[in-house]
């Protein structure tokens, strides 16, 4: 099995980035000490053992700078841990933000994440100060050793001479950038890509999955089947129970099993050990066929609806046709503009939780496989839809094939030719209904009293149906009966689609490198940072100045004394002392500002990507929701990653080093100008070129870098679906192809990512002509004057000339990358100015006890989700009173999803909410929020502990804890785990099943103990008899607050006090469902015929019951209650 950790979606890019550095560098580490080997035997012969002392403390700064190397990789490893920590939980945070926001977590995330990255930030500082010393010293390495080579030198008697000064300097220049630049770089790099290799390898030799299904020859296709005898199965082998113990069943030709068992009992874990994604630790486990699996979390990608089922198959159109019937999709496709081309957003935000599990099961329908595995594919969608789901698709279009069916939705077990029941991992029966039924196991408890009407009703008696549409989408669609082909048509709505990623044009503005640097700088930090360069470039340019001068006058002294000595025997010496003493203290200040200035810059640079960061995080904490809808998460995790690990890495030492660079060049010019002043005219046209060269290659770079930086979104979107539905891509067998996929985004990256390096060296090119133009007429003009000039000043000035033509080239380089980068910059900057909503927290608080009565009122409210978007509700005015029992109910789009996306402020609804007299939009949104609990359709956990994900702000006490725990039947579940409260859940708490999640969620709730609560199909993923106990906890836990229900099943919210119904954003009817249950043609009505005869009985019993209980209460309906109650609101998409 691949144990497939989510590895950072910024490190492969920066592995490679490693890989294709070291290539670069690699040769300097024998040419490095070649070169020096050959340099030492020249000096030897210019200047005797004198040279030995520059070559040892050349020596002894290469050891020194591995040493550096070493330490470096040690924190970049660290680093790197840390990055990949916090791109998870960023991961998880937009993943899972609209329950972030409705829970108003957003502090403690961003104390999480801050946490993550101020010690992410504290290695980064350290690695990014080596980085600075190790420049600082490449930057005073000639210095010192000319400084300590001419001091032993004249110590040892010796007088210097313009000729041997320069000559020296120009073959420790020769060495200098192999030995103390790139020899050390081609040392850090060698370090950085071993840990890359390291961690690439420890990826690639994770477990893989062993294919357990293969096709079938035609004429074999009728044996298909599954055996599987005593299979025992870990997910964690730390753990003492095994995830599945001594199951043993067979699967044949035609048969249809039913695994039914309560939550976590292991029944997606059976499938996936068929799946071999969990690996048989012992027993049988044989598959005779190809496999085809439809997830119980619905996996749609990025494309088309009819992309998405084809998957990649040939459109048959008999075939397709068929499909989409049996999977009730007909009629969504007929009422979207755009058919089934229509787009599916990341994440399927386009698309209904009922949509994504139509489409996830018409994928595996259409693959005509040999064997089909089902995982809970009914607990999305309604009894009607499910009906026609289990009697047209699976047990009609598939009925030739084996079929393995994990169900809640025990009223099909008749059809079933076989039934598996689990219990924490053990099979505890096994047999035909019937059997079972005369077994005397505990089996009939599992079972609903009144069995289900198995006839169909005719077509004339059942209208159009409806189901819930996502609260992030504004898509219209209906439940497809094949029965049902005509009906009341509903308007279709504008489909929610991708917005384009936005890519700035133009140059990069001062504006912008004012922002960067004063988002981690203080103007007085930067004034210093700059006196610091001053500082540090003059006394570097100073030394050599001096020693030309010390030279020149031991020259001019040498001739006076061979005149003096001519006449008079006599002879003048300079003041040793005085030169030597001047030169020593230009040397020390060279060394120490030139190491306080690359500190100084390197702090600075790393605080303004931390500041950045932390900006950008604070403001996607703070944007709306409809953010996330239109923008993948790969697009949004790009900026994070590789945006954000430009601005940490590369960005300081690429600046510190143009710094450097730049600074370096004037000097070079300003010292050939003053030793040739006319110099300065050819210079200026040089220089019109250059500039010319230089925008004219920046224009065409800058939109290259950011081509570059948008063709990497699509490899991490394509990269994070992908791992969303790795199991069902495996099931299918298109690994291969999604390989492919990915390998089309990363070539167009890489084209991108070429055609940069390929421009980047056009422009060496014609820099490297206008160095050499210059160095030959500063040469020519010193043979043309050398009667006016000083030899030292010559030599000088010529030295400073040849190392300008690699330094000029390397400098604009980096200017230009400085530039590039600061896309990178432009892009987080971006993110910081983000539209945020409504503030968290106001001057105007509400009472610490509201609400204190409950009661709600909608006072002409209309709702759209974005400002362009379509209106989704429609002056609506309903007061829900104090400790009232209320079900919404509606057609797909009616709006009841939206009416709590209004309650919560998700986007600003027009007209007035009240929640016990007072506005909801005139308070803040935690104020507001806090006092609602929701547990979601998408039950969300998040990587941490168990403790944190049901407290994140340490609230309650652990006997509060537990007892939360066993109010919803988890006690024991987390008992058994290693750590209990305080384990680390996997991410997105992938070691609970769906089910344990959703009750994860409920125990979440009642701790909160919440005037308001959501609950959004909260029971959808848990078998009859822990939605028995659910339903029990809910009417015991909030039996004093005000209950809104959205309804998916009808037993849930037919012992209402009171039913909104709703249709295309209005109120259709509001009244108690047995009043609703006397108009024929109502809505609610249809409704509760079409579960069934048996079912509709039951129901409208239940509702004259209920009726009957508050008519001898005496409440008068429509009359609001006055007396305290708290507000609770059940969701559960009908």
């Amino acid at each position: 099995m691949l144990s497939f950790i989510l590895i950072s979606r910024a490190e492969p890019a920066v592995k490679m980035c490693s890989l294709q550095q070291v290539t670069i560098f690699l040769h300097f580490l024998w040419v490095g000490p070649l070169q020096a080997a050959v340099v030492v035997g020249l000096l030897w012969l210019e200047i005797g053992p004198s040279c030995l002392a520059g070559m040892v403390v050349l020596m002894f700064l290469m050891p020194t700078q591995t040493m550096v190397g070493r330490l470096f990789s040690k924190f970049r490893s660290q680093t790197a841990v840390l990055t990949d920590s916090r791109i998870r939980t960023m991961n998880e945070v937009v993943s899972g933000i609209r329950i972030i926001k409705m829970y108003a977590w957003e502090k403690p995330f961003a104390a999480l994440v801050s946490d993550i990255r101020r010690k992410e930030i504290s290695k980064i500082m350290k690695s990014s100060y080596l980085r600075g010393l190790n420049m600082a010293s490449f930057f005073c390495a000639s210095k010192i050793i000319v400084f300590v080579t001419f001091t032993l030198y004249v110590l040892l008697g010796n007088k210097i001479s313009a000729s041997r000064v320069f000559v020296t300097v120009s073959l420790y220049t020769a060495v200098r950038l192999t030995v103390t630049l790139f020899f050390p770089n081609a040392i850090e790099k060698l370090f950085e890509s071993r840990v890359s290799i390291r961690r690439i390898q420890e990826f690639l030799l994770l477990g893989e999955i062993t294919k357990s299904s293969a096709d079938l020859p035609k004429d074999e296709k009728k044996d298909a089947g599954v055996e599987v005898q005593d299979l025992t199965c870990y997910w964690d082998k730390s753990l003492d129970a095994p995830s599945l113990q001594n199951v043993s069943f067979s699967l044949k030709s035609n048969q249809l099993v039913a695994v039914i068992g309560p939550v976590g009992a292991g029944k997606s874990s059976l499938l996936s050990s068929i799946l071999g994604e969990l690996p048989a630790e012992k027993g049988v486990l044989k598959v005779k066929g190809q496999l085809t699996y439809a997830a119980q979390q619905p996996w749609v990608f990025p494309g088309s609806i009819r992309s998405n089922i084809l998957f990649g198959k040939e459109l048959n159109p008999q075939k397709y046709e068929r499909t989409i019937r049996a999977c009730a999709l007909k009629r969504d496709l007929q009422l979207l503009p755009d058919g089934d081309q229509t787009l599916i957003g990341d994440r399927g935000a386009t698309l209904s939780g009922g949509q994504k599990a139509r489409v996830n099961l018409a994928r595996a329908v259409y693959q005509d496989a040999d064997i089909y595995l089902l995982d809970d594919p009914l607990s999305a969608v309604d009894a009607e839809v499910g009906r026609h789901l289990f009697e047209q698709c699976i047990c009609g279009l598939l009925k030739n094939k084996p079929r393995i069916l994990v169900t809640h939705q025990l009223q099909y077990l008749k059809a079933a030719d076989q039934i598996v029941v689990l219990k924490e991992g053990h099979m505890v029966a096994k047999g035909t209904y019937t059997e079972l039924q005369q077994s005397g196991v505990d089996f009939t408890s599992l079972l609903k009293k009144d069995e289900e009407d198995e006839q169909q009703q005719p077509a004339q008696d059942i209208p159009a149906r409806s189901r819930t549409l996502s609260q992030n989408s504004v898509l219209s669609q209906t439940s497809s009966v094949q029965s049902v082909m005509d009906g009341d048509s509903l308007p279709a709505e504008p489909v929610q689609t991708l917005a384009e990623e936005s890519r700035a044009q133009g140059t990069i503005g001062v504006r912008l490198y004012v922002k960067y640097l004063r988002a981690g700088a203080s103007i007085v930090t930067l004034l210093a940072a700059i006196v610091l360069n001053l500082l540090a470039q003059v006394p570097y340019i100073m030394q050599d100045w001096w020693l030309a001068y010390w030279a020149d006058e031991q020259e001019k002294l040498d001739a006076l004394n061979t005149t003096i000595t001519n006449a008079q025997n006599a002879t003048q010496e300079l003041d040793r002392d005085f030169y030597l003493g001047i030169y020593a203290g230009l040397t020390g200040a060279t060394i120490i500002f030139g190491f306080m200035r690359n500190l100084v810059l390197f702090n600075v640079l790393v605080r303004c990507a931390q500041s950045l960061h932390n900006g950008m995080f604070n403001t996607i904490l703070r944007t709306p929701v409809r953010f996330f809808d239109i923008n993948p998460i790969g697009r949004i995790l790009n900026r994070f990653s590789k945006d954000i690990g430009q601005l940490d890495s590369n960005m300081p030492w690429t600046f510190v080093d143009f710094i450097q660079v730049f600074l370096q060049i004037l000097g070079v010019i300003a010292v050939a100008a003053s030793v040739i002043p006319w110099i300065l005219i050819p210079v200026v046209p040089l220089l019109i070129v250059f500039i010319f060269l230089r925008r004219y290659f920046l224009q065409t770079s800058r939109d290259i870098k950011r081509l570059e930086s948008t063709t990497r979104s699509p490899v991490f979107s394509h990269l994070s679906s992908s791992l969303q539905g790795l199991w069902t891509i495996r099931a299918f067998g298109a690994e291969e192809r999604f390989q492919n996929t990915f390998d089309a985004h990363q070539d167009l990256h890489s084209e991108a990512w070429f055609l940069f390096l390929t421009t980047s060296h056009w422009f060496a090119v014609r820099l490297d002509f206008i160095c050499a133009v210059f160095v030959t007429i500063t040469t020519f003009g010193c043979v043309l004057l050398r009667d006016q000039l000083d030899a030292g000043s010559v030599g000088l000035a010529l030295s400073y000339a040849v190392t300008l033509t690699g330094m000029f080239q390397w400098g604009v380089r980096q200017s230009a990358e400085v530039e590039n980068m600061m896309t990178s910059v432009e892009r987080a900057v971006e993110y910081t100015e983000l539209e945020s909503e409504a503030p968290w927290e106001t001057q105007k608080h509400p009472p610490p006890n509201w609400p204190s009565k409950g009661l709600v009122t909608f006072d002409q409210v209309s709702f759209s989700y974005s400002p362009d978007g379509p209106t989704v509700l429609h002056n609506m005015s309903a007061t829900f009173r104090p400790k009232e029992k209320v079900g919404i109910v509606g057609r797909t789009g009616a709006g009841k999803s939206s009416l709590v996306s209004a309650l919560f402020r998700l986007a600003e609804p027009q007209g007035k909410i009240y929640i016990d007299g007072i506005v909801t939009s005139e308070i803040g949104l935690h104020d507001l929020r806090q006092k609602m609990s929701i547990i979601p359709q998408d039950p969300v956990l998040f990587t941490g502990s168990m403790r944190k994900n049901l407290d994140p702000f340490n609230q309650h006490t652990d006997e509060e804890l537990w007892n939360a725990l066993q109010e919803v039947q988890l006690k024991s579940a987390v008992e058994e785990l290693p750590g209990k409260l305080e384990t680390v859940l996997a991410e997105s708490g992938s070691n609970f099943s769906v089910g344990q999640r959703q009750l994860v969620c409920l125990a979440r709730a009642i701790l909160r103990k919440n005037r308001i609560l959501i609950i959004d199909e909260a029971t959808a993923n848990v078998d009859p008899r822990t939605d028995e106990l659910i339903q029990k906890t809910i009417r015991d836990k909030f039996r004093e607050c005000t209950v809104l229900t959205i309804a998916h099943r009808l037993n849930t919210i037919i012992d209402s006090d009171r039913i909104l119904v709703l249709d295309a954003g209005e109120i259709h009817a509001y009244d108690e469902p047995y009043s609703l249950l006397q108009d024929p043609n109502g809505t609610f009505y249809k409704m509760v015929q079409q579960t069934g005869k048996q079912e509709a009985a039951a129901l409208q019993s239940a509702a004259e019951q209920v009726y009957s209980n508050r008519s001898r209460a005496n409440v008068p309906n429509g009359h609001a209650e006055t007396a305290d109650g708290n507000i609770v609101i059940f969701e559960t998409a009908l």
